[in-house]
């Protein structure tokens, strides 16, 4: 083999194993335990009390425990989280909890398809709301995070979880789920 076929089947070889490194990473998307919520930013209202407005959920969850999620598109795993995470908002009521999902899309027909979504599940709960591609600046929502979970009380976070494209599965929405008692324990 020649000197420059080595080199060039080296080169490769570092791309591949490099790129399949980067994947099995863990991902960092949005504010981490321990941090400070960034604070106020107003998403589209597609569901709850404020639709059809731009409305600051968190302002309005103020230091309640809240589970606030930050999505690119409705996938299953995702339905499957959003009314497991409606259900325990109202098991938990008495402790004020919130929760919310911000799709951070342009998607043209993306509020009807929402509000569709809300109607077919039952969603009474959760809000469901949009804001741009890049979401929240403060927030530091990763690009390839496809759903970025923050559980947060008093404005500071308790968990974060964020998964990429297809990670969102049974598994993770019971670690999720199972997180909730972080929140609530703080009140």
């Amino acid at each position: 083999m020649s000197k420059r076929r080595i080199l060039l089947a080296a080169g490769l070889s570092v791309v591949l194993l490099t790129g399949f490194g980067i994947a099995d990473e863990p991902l960092k998307s949005g504010p981490q335990s321990g941090q400070t919520v960034p604070g106020p930013f107003h998403p589209l209202n597609c569901t709850g009390a404020k639709a059809g407005e731009k409305n600051c959920l968190y302002c309005e969850n103020g230091t309640n425990p809240v589970a606030m999620i930050f999505a690119r598109e409705v996938s299953p795993g995702l339905t499957q989280l959003i009314k497991k995470i409606d259900t325990e908002t109202a098991k938990n009521k008495k402790a004020h909890m919130g929760s919310f999902v911000v799709f951070l899309s342009d998607k043209e027909g993306l509020d009807a398809q929402l509000k569709s979504l809300a109607e077919k599940e039952g969603l009474k709960n959760i809000v469901l709301s949009i804001d741009n591609p890049a979401g929240p600046e403060k927030y530091q929502i990763a690009k390839d995070a496809d759903v970025t979970v923050v559980l947060y009380s008093d404005h500071t976070v308790r968990s974060n979880y964020a998964y990429r494209q297809g990670q969102l599965n049974s598994e993770a929405v019971s670690q999720v789920v199972g997180s909730i008692p972080k929140i609530l324990a703080v009140q």
